[in-house]
């Protein structure tokens, strides 16, 4: 998995997962090992997660259309969604199912050595990846925990790499804990368990990939911190003494939208306000940049309306 949202990244990872599940399904054909079978789908998924990433990023970048006034920013969410949904089908339920079956009817595990080998390999290439995504999202993390990361990151991609690397490292150590309690207990239904284990782990982080890119899907306001630079950005104390009311909505990871009606003075001229707003949006694009659709709507601001809790015309 790739510890990039980059596409350079992503095709380097895309190549590592498909050489690791060749090696896994070897491993298999030669050890009987259930682990391994699912392991080896597993790193299939995985690849085909690598894929539909890559196929979101790139229509994302689609130009708008009249159709789509505000451009296709969120190809990627959808994407990430269809990634959850791969990850749940193929590869929990798969290993589930084998698993399943291995307890059903256990077998001899054979050549030991060809699943032991591919595990400890593919423990340390996933490991070196795991490594890698978490330097990569501490960039961006801040002081957030790692859940609070995961929750509220826009770029679909993050909690993608985070989870997936994260499911196949501890995946990788349960089929390696499961055939080797095999061996040591001469018991073919302890590679079946680690199957199940595999199974259940998957199924979990497919359902946290699902909720928060389902979330991202109806749409997400922009953080804390960017809501307070764009209030701060929008009022200059004199034309724009105040904001009225600010809705903001991700477009896409790297675009926002927003909307606010401002007050603006009573005697000010149709120029002066012009010229405010015009201000006004210039500082929202150097205080936020992803800030790319701005709507702003001028009004007389009433302290007494507002104390009173009636609304403003139009509100």
């Amino acid at each position: 998995m790739s510890a990039s949202g980059g596409t350079k990244a992503i095709v380097a990872a895309l190549g590592a997962n498909l050489a690791i599940a060749v090696a896994k399904f070897v491993a298999f054909a030669f050890s009987g090992s259930s682990s391994m079978l699912a392991e080896g789908v597993h790193s299939i998924a995985d690849s085909g997660n690598q894929g539909l990433l890559l196929l979101g990023g790139k229509k994302a970048k689609r130009a708008a259309t009249e159709e789509h006034p505000f451009g296709y920013g969120r190809e990627r969410y959808i994407y990430g969604f269809l990634v959850s949904i791969v990850l749940f089908t193929i590869g929990g339920v798969f290993a589930l199912y084998e698993g399943w079956e291995k307890i059903q009817h256990p077998h001899e595990l054979e050549h030991w050595y060809w699943p032991v080998g591919v595990l400890v390999f593919a423990i340390v290439a996933e490991g070196f990846s795991f490594t890698t995504a978490i330097k990569e999202s501490n960039s961006l993390r801040g002081k957030q925990s790692w859940p609070e990361f995961v929750r509220r990151a826009k770029a679909p991609e993050l909690p993608v790499v985070l989870l997936e690397d994260l499911g196949a490292l501890v995946g990788l150590i349960l089929a390696l804990l499961g055939v080797c309690l095999t061996l040591i207990t001469g018991d073919a239904i302890w590679d079946g368990i680690g199957t199940m284990c595999i199974g259940v782990l998957l199924v979990l982080i497919a359902l946290v990939l699902a909720a928060e890119t389902k979330s991202l899907l109806l749409g997400e306001a922009a953080g804390a911190d960017q809501v307070a630079k764009i209030r701060e950005a929008i009022v200059d104390g004199d034309t724009v003494p105040r904001v009225i009311h600010m809705r903001t909505l991700h477009l896409g990871p790297d675009e926002l939208l927003v909307a606010a009606k401002v007050a603006v003075q009573h005697d000010d001229t149709a120029t002066e306000v012009a010229d405010a707003i015009n201000a006004a949006e210039d500082r929202i694009r150097a205080a936020v940049p992803i800030a790319r659709v701005i709507y702003l709507e001028p009004d007389i601001y009433s302290a007494e309306a507002a104390a009173s809790g009636t609304p403003m015309p139009g509100a």
